[in-house]
This record gives C-alpha cells, sequence and structure tokens, in this order.
C-alpha cells in the first residue's frame, strides 16, 4: 500500500481524498496555488505546497510542476480528483515515466475515453448505443453550420475535453450556432487547455443517467448502479439521486452490461462512469465516460456502503475488486444537492465573496435518516472568480425517495451562509416542487420551470401568518434582551401589528406557561422556540408542528427563509405602523438605459460599437466568469451611446459596461 498520496487537486475534492486517506493510514500532500493559500484541503493535508499563481492555467494545469512536486517530497502515488488535469492522459504518462502511481485509469483508456470524439468512435465499434452526431473535430463556424444543417436542430456543440458543463452550447439556429462555436471554444480553452470540439444530435426531453463502474487490473469489472443527474442549469449538474425513478431493473441491467462491455473493451481500470442519456420511450445513448471520480459519486456510496476513493486507492495498489457484481447491494435512496455561490435572482450568474458565516448541518445518521456534508470551505474562506462556485455538496440518505426528499428539505433550512449570494432557497425550493416530487424530470427542468432565474416561491395566506408568527417571537426576545426580562413580564398581553409583503396583520400577543400566544385574524397561534439574538436558523414547534427555517434580522424587522419561501416582516406598535403607512416609498434608481454587469467577471469580448443600433436579442459583450462565458443581450430596441469597458477588463457586480439612448428604436 502507498505511504504517501499527492492530491492533484483542490477544494472539496481534496478534502474528500485527504479524509479516506487518513482512515487508510496514508499520508498526503496538498497542492495549492496562491489564492488557496488559507484554504481547508491545505490545513487537513499532512504536507502542502504552493505550485503557483491563482489562475489554474498557471498552477493547478502545470503538469512539470506538479511532477517536479511529486519527486521533490517521495511521493508514492497521485489522486487527481476531478477536474483540472484529472483526466488529462499527458500527465498519466508523466508520472508513470517517473515511477509515480496515478490512482486512475491507464493513458490507454484516458486517451480515448476522455475524448469525447475518439470515446464515441469507440462506443460505437464496440456495439454501444451512441448518439447520432458528427463525431469529428469542427475547424470553424462555418463548417459547423453545415454540419448542423446535415444532422438537424437542435444540436450540441461539446468540448471534446474535459467535463463539468464547460464547452457545451445548445444550439436550434445558425445565429446560435456563430455565438455557441465560439463560446464553446473558448471555455474549452479556458478550462482545458484543449479548443476542439464536436458537434451532436440535442435529444429533446432527456433524462441523464450515468452508470458507475469499477474496474481492477485483473480483469473485473462491476457496476454499481445508476444516478439520475437531469437537474441541471447551463449543462451543469445541480441536483443527482441515486437510484433513479426512471430506471427499473431491466433498464438498470442492459445500462450496466453495456457500461461493463465498454470498460472491459478500453482495458479501463479504477473507478470511473458512463454517462447516457434516455429519450421518454425508455431508449438510451452513451453520452461519454467519465475516467475519473464524478462530483455525485457520494449517492452512490450512501446506496451501496462502498468508499470508491477507498476502492480507487487499493485498485491502483494492485489489490483485486473485493465484491463481484452479485454482492452490490443497494440500500434506500441518496440526493446530492449542490450549494453553489451563485444568485438565484440573476439568473443563477456566479458570485463571489467571503463565507462570514458557514454553518452547515449537523453531519449524522439517526433514525435511520442520514445527512452528509462534502465541502472544501470554512467560515471565512473566500470564494474567488478563478475557480468553479461550488460551496458544498450536501447529501442525505433515507429509506425511501420521499423521506429522503424531506430530510434534504430539513437540512437545507438548517444551512446558514452569508457574505455572497448562494442557491440555498433554490433548493429548498426544487424540494418542494411537484414535478421533482413526482420524478417528472429531464434536462430542462431549470430552464422550463425557472427561465429567469429564482426570488423565492410565492407566499399564500397561511404562509405570510406562519411566518408573521415566527417574526412575532423574534421581536419580542429581541426586546427581552434590550428591556429586560422584568420589564417585558409587566405586560401579559400587548397588541403589534405585522406588515409583509403589502399584507398587514393586527396582532394581539399573550403569554402563557412560557409558552407564546400569538391571536391574529380569529385563530390563536401557539409559539415556543429556544431561539436567541444572534442565531441565524430557527427552530420552532408552532401549533404543534415542527418548524425550521433561516432568519436575518435587519433594521425595522426580518426576513424569514422556509422551504424555499422568504419574505421581510416588521413588527410595530399600532402608533408605529399609522406612521409607517404615511411615509412616501423610496423610488428606485432608473437603471434602464444602462447594461450592469450582472456578475463578477471579465470582459471577454464587445460585440457593438458607439451609435450602433440594437434589437431586443441582440449580442452586447460576453462576460467570462469562473471559466463560464455569458453573453449579455439588448432588452430593448435602441441605440449604444457609450462604451465604457474594453476586453479585458476586470468588472464588479453592477458596474456599468455601456449605455443607451433613451429613445426606442422601431
Amino acid at each position: 500500500m502507498f505511504k504517501k498520496i499527492m492530491i492533484a487537486n483542490r477544494g472539496e475534492i481534496a478534502c474528500r481524498v485527504i479524509r479516506t486517506a487518513r482512515t487508510m493510514g496514508i499520508e498526503t500532500l496538498a497542492v495549492y496555488s496562491q489564492a488557496d493559500a488559507h484554504s481547508l484541503h491545505v490545513k487537513l493535508a499532512n504536507d502542502a505546497v504552493c505550485i503557483g499563481p491563482s489562475p489554474a492555467a498557471k498552477s493547478y494545469l502545470l503538469i512539470d510542476r506538479l511532477i517536479d512536486v511529486c519527486r521533490d517530497h517521495d511521493v508514492d502515488a497521485v489522486h487527481p480528483g476531478y477536474g483540472f488535469v484529472s483526466e488529462n492522459p499527458l500527465f498519466a504518462k508523466a508520472l508513470y515515466d517517473a515511477d509515480i502511481t496515478f490512482i486512475g485509469p491507464s493513458v490507454h483508456a484516458m486517451e480515448v475515453m476522455g475524448d469525447k470524439i475518439a470515446a464515441k468512435r469507440f462506443a460505437s465499434g464496440a456495439g454501444i448505443n451512441t448518439v447520432p452526431g458528427y463525431a469529428d473535430v469542427i475547424s470553424s463556424v462555418d463548417e459547423a453550420i453545415r454540419i448542423a444543417h446535415d444532422i438537424g436542430y437542435p444540436i450540441m456543440i461539446k468540448a471534446a475535453a474535459g467535463g463539468g458543463g464547460k464547452g457545451m452550447r445548445i444550439a436550434d439556429s445558425d445565429g446560435q450556432v456563430h455565438e455557441g462555436f465560439q463560446s464553446a471554444t473558448n471555455e474549452a480553452r479556458a478550462s482545458f487547455a484543449d479548443e476542439r470540439v464536436f458537434i451532436e444530435k440535442f435529444i429533446t426531453e432527456p433524462r441523464h443517467i450515468e452508470i458507475q463502474i469499477l474496474a481492477d487490473t485483473h480483469g473485473n469489472v462491476i457496476h454499481l448502479g445508476e444516478r439520475e443527474c437531469s437537474i441541471q442549469r447551463r449543462n451543469q449538474k445541480v441536483v443527482e439521486e441515486a437510484p433513479s425513478v426512471f430506471v427499473d431493473n431491466k433498464l438498470r441491467a442492459e445500462m450496466g452490461a453495456q457500461a461493463c462491455a465498454l470498460a472491459r473493451a478500453v482495458g479501463y481500470q479504477s473507478a470511473g462512469t458512463v454517462e447516457f442519456i434516455t429519450d421518454p420511450a425508455g431508449g438510451f445513448y452513451f453520452l461519454e465516460m467519465n475516467t475519473r471520480l464524478q462530483v455525485e459519486h457520494t449517492v452512490t456510496e450512501l446506496i451501496t456502503g462502498l468508499d470508491l476513493v477507498e476502492e480507487m486507492i487499493r485498485i491502483s495498489s494492485g489489490e483485486q475488486l473485493r465484491l463481484n457484481q452479485g454482492d452490490v447491494t443497494y440500500s434506500g435512496w441518496a440526493i446530492e444537492a449542490r450549494v453553489y455561490a451563485e444568485d438565484p435572482a440573476r439568473n443563477f450568474l456566479p458570485s463571489i465573496g467571503r463565507l462570514v458565516r458557514y454553518s452547515p448541518p449537523v453531519e449524522e445518521t439517526k433514525n435511520g435518516l442520514t445527512v452528509r456534508n462534502d465541502t472544501g470551505v470554512e467560515e471565512g474562506s473566500t470564494i474567488t472568480v478563478h475557480y468553479d462556485p461550488l460551496i458544498a455538496k450536501l447529501c442525505t440518505h433515507a429509506p425511501t425517495r420521499a423521506e429522503a426528499i424531506a430530510h434534504m428539505g430539513h437540512a437545507l433550512d438548517r444551512f446558514t451562509i452569508t457574505g455572497l449570494e448562494q442557491n440555498l432557497l433554490f433548493l429548498s425550493a426544487l424540494m418542494a416542487h411537484p414535478r421533482w416530487l413526482d420524478g417528472r424530470l429531464n434536462t430542462h427542468f431549470i430552464a422550463d420551470e425557472f427561465p429567469d432565474g429564482f426570488s423565492g416561491l410565492l407566499i399564500d395566506d397561511d404562509s405570510s401568518k406562519q411566518l408573521c408568527v415566527i417574526a412575532v417571537l423574534i421581536n419580542r426576545r429581541q426586546q427581552l434582551c434590550r428591556l429586560g426580562e422584568d420589564q417585558i413580564k409587566q405586560a401579559t398581553e400587548n397588541r403589534v401589528i405585522a406588515r409583509i409583503n403589502e399584507q398587514v396583520f393586527d396582532i394581539i400577543i399573550r403569554t402563557h406557561n412560557n409558552q407564546l400566544l400569538v391571536l391574529m385574524d380569529g385563530k390563536t397561534h401557539d409559539i415556543s422556540s429556544n431561539w436567541m439574538p444572534g442565531n441565524l436558523h430557527i427552530e420552532a414547534l408552532i401549533n404543534g408542528d415542527q418548524i425550521t427555517a433561516q432568519v436575518r434580522p435587519q433594521s425595522g424587522g426580518v426576513t424569514i427563509a422556509h422551504k424555499g419561501k422568504h419574505a421581510f416582516v416588521q413588527i410595530f406598535t399600532a402608533r408605529e405602523s399609522d406612521f409607517i403607512s404615511l411615509m412616501p416609498e423610496k423610488a428606485s434608481a432608473d437603471t434602464s438605459h444602462k447594461l450592469l454587469c450582472p456578475m463578477p467577471g471579465t470582459v471577454v469580448s464587445i460585440s457593438v460599437f458607439e451609435n450602433q443600433g440594437i434589437k431586443v436579442g441582440d449580442a452586447l459583450c460576453v462576460v467570462e466568469a469562473m471559466k463560464m462565458e455569458n453573453t449579455l443581450r439588448a432588452e430593448r430596441n435602441t441605440s449604444i451611446s457609450r462604451i465604457l469597458v474594453e476586453p479585458g477588463d476586470n468588472l464588479a457586480v453592477d458596474q456599468v459596461i455601456m449605455e443607451f439612448e433613451d429613445l426606442l428604436l422601431e
């Protein structure tokens, strides 16, 4: 067995590998860029080495530098994690030449399967179902358009290397091909140092199903069932589950058999994933093979009880698989929700900043319910523009899908993050969405249900009253701290006015046997809680029901979030409420004649010039953030009066990019 492993990666996956290596008694060496000098994976490893500046191209992607670190620190083996050099056969070969074990498949398997074009050709030759398309490098936009016409729209432009949603664009017109080809090429170059792209037919209403495999160096290959990863945005997965409601035993056996056959054909050794897409009729097609550990490996571990990182390490050290296909069993249901630094209200654009508060739910298994949180951050960590915006992978496991979903909802309500925008409220809303609950999924789910992003679910009357009851308790506890217990106890009944989303509730508050009774609209609500000022989530019992909610006390009120719903609630005395109703509302600044940068990023290109007329939908500029290119478009017919930035400029959120004429053009 290995004595020391280097993790050629960062963040959550580096911490994940370190955790398993520690249980196996193996020392770990972390590498880090200047931006990651104080990262969690650096603290957890036995030793750590800085490998360069913050951009990945100058640090985590430098093969020669990584090999030098291995030699200098007597490393036996390297685990590449996912992303960066994890599927780069040149890195695996360099390790082999240096007599260092690569914890992953052979160079041959990586060359064939790590390149999507070669993989598709190989899979087709091995008798695997494949998506119709053009399995060769596309060299120009004109060629891409010609091939798109031959295949028929819609099509998908895909990077030949890498994964994680980078370098992928769907197009259903010549104009979208022209735009998507350039963006996909740029993203592929920035993420994988490989700008090659190809084209395949885009399957309508697809579900994304993948099969986890394990293969050793002795010819043994097994599969560990499927995961469904259909909840995606911009081709990047958001929620995964295992098993899939769509896959029955027959389909699982067929897909598993093809996945294992492909692994045997290419001589695969290690953990890997064969990805398929399915159509509504149950047909399935090979998408790609990931020659590495997947981000969503956690849900497979939870239903099988296996540690896939440990299996990878054992396989690479020459051990045989410790189980046969017949030994693989599945227990319960697992869900993974990816917590991203992104702003759902701005159509899920990336966010950056410091994690001022970071308090995930407790990891535990209790009464058959499990909470697991894989992360690479801690309170005080900074999410930068240089890497993916993944904060954590929150996972739950339960005997049934319904229980796993409910447990995920509770866990999300207990997850506290402040300091930057994140998608916790959106994930909570997903857990309550009827289509998700029914398992009626496809990869367009988010685009279909939330085309303009997400700002919170609509609040009905019952929810408004529930949030008001919570706000009353919070207000009373704040008063208790300010005025003292004796003074508060003197008033056993008092009247307040609650304001929430244009609604006004006249409320009587009473105390009885240490219970708070809230009389509202002719009904009495009793609430009890241990909440005290400073806590950013509340556990309360309201009319006998257990409620968990996020709370953010602010000047004049409190913002409360619960199961995807959130609102700002204000509690006033009757006299204060009378005065408030007379106050004029502050008008919002008019920014309709300006293009504001919706996220921190770098200007890639400007598509227009000053005094040019533009129409709704015209591309104005491209801004790159966290390796993803975002095209900003015109929202009205007008003309450009001023352009205030240049390609290469680094922009902050809401920085003005260009200004428009006030006059609307016909």
